[in-house]
């Protein structure tokens, strides 16, 4: 067995010892209550009488957090992706770019396996949107995931210009990301999250086509919420830019405690206005920049810092969309973008 081979296995079997079949729940003052997510899947108890009595979460939760774990490692071209190196015009002789690969390969060594041990402290469960080719490769890690209770959203089969193809193209490009997450995971993904957010004029109508039920790929809004497509409706929860670690961290150098501040800052102004409306925190972590020692210090402190206020949830993405298109309080917008 080689080296790699033998720190996976073990990587995967302390893993299965130690992670706890832990539902993600509303946490605070009073105390943990009904599960909302099953270790898993489905949305248990997402539509319990929660819509009558014109609460806007389930369980009466005052502010649901969506968190995004992306699995990208894996998934980046050799040459060309985008990493915090200078950019260099590579011959052909030189058929990948060594040192951003290993950047990459952080995510998957030790980024999600860090996270992961993360979520199981805090009994959270997250929205993991995988490249395909990520997912391919990794496919004891995807499986990882899953395991411990976490989402397997789409991601696309590779990095590519999806906003560019024709609708046959989009379509097969779709579905090969679908069938390699599904393979490495059992998970048939129900959510979408285009490279970059950037889709194509096809992308919402082919993603309904196929049986996904919501995309990510919007920052209108700080809630869920329908929209029309081809006269069907389809579910958007929100991403965000602001609370993104790839835009902050790596984009413009912001220390793990400038991370910190804006999204306490932030969770902080949407607890507020949850009094009376309904409210949704969305916040990214890539595996291998919110995976390090210091950023997963920063969430540590976050989420300990979320989860000492009465009537905070975690939701993955796919309970939040079901949950969304069940209720009646759910906003539906006349225009679709």
């Amino acid at each position: 067995m080689s080296p790699v081979a033998g720190a996976r296995r073990r990587f995967l079997a302390q893993a299965a010892g130690s992670a706890a079949a832990v539902a993600a729940g509303v946490v605070g003052d009073a105390g943990a209550v009904d599960a909302i997510t099953a270790v898993g899947g489905a949305a248990k108890g997402a539509a319990k009488g929660t819509q009558a009595d014109g609460q806007f979460w389930p369980n009466g939760a005052r502010l649901v957090i969506s968190i995004s774990m992306q699995f990208e490692a894996g998934g980046q071209p050799p040459k060309g992706a985008d990493s915090p190196f200078p950019k260099v015009d590579f011959p052909a002789s030189v058929k990948s770019d060594a040192v951003a690969n290993t950047w990459f390969a952080y995510g998957y060594r030790e980024g999600v396996p860090r996270m992961l041990d993360l979520w199981d402290k805090h009994g959270v469960k997250v929205t993991s949107h995988m490249i395909g080719e990520a997912a391919r490769r990794h496919p004891e890690l995807a499986r990882e995931i899953v395991r411990r209770g976490h989402e397997a959203s789409g991601h696309g089969p590779r990095w590519s210009s999806q906003y560019a193809m024709n609708r046959n193209d989009e379509r097969a490009f779709l579905i090969a990301g679908r069938d390699m997450v599904q393979q490495a995971t059992g998970e048939r993904t129900v959510g979408y999250n285009c490279n970059w957010l950037r889709r194509g004029p096809n992308t919402l109508s082919l993603l309904q086509e196929l049986g996904f039920v919501y995309h990510i790929d919007d920052v209108s809004r700080d809630e869920p919420f329908i929209e029309q497509v081809d006269g069907k409706d389809f579910v958007v929860v929100p991403y965000t830019l602001r609370n993104n670690d790839i835009l902050l961290i790596e984009g413009r150098n912001y220390s793990p405690q400038q991370f910190l501040d804006q999204i306490k800052g932030e969770f902080d102004q949407l607890y507020e206005e949850a009094g009376t409306r309904r409210r949704m925190m969305s916040i990214s972590a890539h595996d291998r920049i919110s995976g390090t020692p210091q950023m997963v210090r920063a969430w540590d402190e976050f989420l300990t810092y979320a989860r000492g206020k009465a009537g905070v949830a975690f939701m993955r993405k796919d309970d939040i969309a079901r949950y969304a298109l069940a209720s009646p309080l759910t906003l539906r917008e006349s225009e679709t973008i």
